[in-house]
């Protein structure tokens, strides 16, 4: 996440705003996916529940 947000910084000290944007995106995307992969190592995976057998389709 620092290296996007260092990247962020150059787009926007050298008037790059498209680039800034689309990392601004990219963070986003980043943290979501680090929030599933956390998710799946500690076996919710996608709203399984094993117990029960039920998929709530929650990720």
């Amino acid at each position: 996440m620092d290296v996007l947000a260092d990247l962020r910084v150059f787009a926007v000290s050298n008037d790059l705003p498209k680039l800034a944007e689309q990392l601004d995106d990219t963070a986003i995307i980043a943290l979501t996916e680090i929030a599933a992969a956390e998710k799946r190592k500690a076996g919710d995976t996608y709203g399984y529940t094993a117990e029960k057998g039920i998929n709530s389709g929650v990720a």
